[in-house]
């Protein structure tokens, strides 16, 4: 059955969705359409059975938040207030106009017309680094013997890595996703001279960064309203973006005046 099938026998499912926003965006996954919906950005259907069902004003107003946090970095708070002013009409998306130019899944002819403006940008200066670069994947375990394999390190260079702190496995001994490129990036600073115990500083530069912005959306996290841990995480997220771009900018500066340049 084709996507304008689907919308015309009321809505597609959150799979379709996914297989339809993928091209465009590659890292999105069901939990953070999910996510998305619990901070009230979007809202799809429910069938009687408790599925969702995507309109496609439903996906194209998810094209628009995706589009707006990857290509503008706008915090979620902008984009839901964009969302309020075209659900009171002052601003609309076109949505067969969006569908000719992705090339994606045809509209059905009865799907109602809907304007959107582009986002606004923000007063600042994008980031290198984006807030989604810093979701955490809470799924992936690796034992010591895969970190080893995929890091492409030795034995006696990990134990390093975690003598100097810079690695820490979980409780049970696994190690995630970031602890790989961790390993990979300190081996290619050792082929420079620098030890493990040399990047320590690193690590309580990182550490005092961390609890800035820990510090800054611990409050968000205490409120009592429905989703503030959420928001509290994208808080840390979006700010932990900026403090790396901050962080890249001032290395940049003083390298480059080490250098006399």
């Amino acid at each position: 059955m084709t996507g304008a099938a689907q919308w015309s026998r009321g809505g597609i499912s959150i799979g379709s969705v996914l297989d339809l926003l993928r091209p465009d965006f590659p890292d999105i996954t069901i939990s953070k359409i999910r996510f998305l919906e619990a901070e009230g950005l979007i809202r799809p259907e429910r069938t009687q059975s408790g599925y969702r069902r995507f309109s496609v004003a439903d996906t194209e107003r998810l094209r628009f938040v995706l589009t707006a946090q990857r290509d503008q970095y706008l915090p979620l708070k902008v984009i839901k207030e964009q969302l309020e002013a075209i659900d009171k009409g002052a601003a609309t998306l076109g949505v067969r106009e969006a569908r000719a130019r992705s090339s994606a899944v045809p509209a059905a002819a009865d799907a109602p017309e809907v304007r959107l403006t582009p986002p606004r940008k923000l007063g600042v200066v994008p980031g290198e680094v984006s807030p989604e670069e810093l979701r955490f994947d809470h799924e992936i375990r690796l034992t010591r013997a895969e970190l080893l394999t995929q890091a492409q390190i030795e034995d006696a260079f990990l134990n390093d890595l975690i003598r100097a702190n810079l690695i820490v496995p979980g409780a049970a001994g696994y190690f995630d996703a970031d602890a790989v490129t961790l390993a990979r990036t300190a081996a290619a600073m050792a082929e420079f001279g620098l030890e493990a115990r040399h990047l320590r500083a690193f690590k309580l530069a990182a550490d005092r960064e961390a609890a800035l912005v820990a510090q800054i959306a611990a409050p968000i996290a205490k409120s009592r309203d429905a989703g503030a841990r959420a928001r509290a995480e994208e808080t840390v997220r979006e700010l932990a973006a900026l403090s790396l771009t901050l962080h890249t900018c001032l290395v940049k500066a003083s390298v480059r005046n080490s250098l006399g340049n």
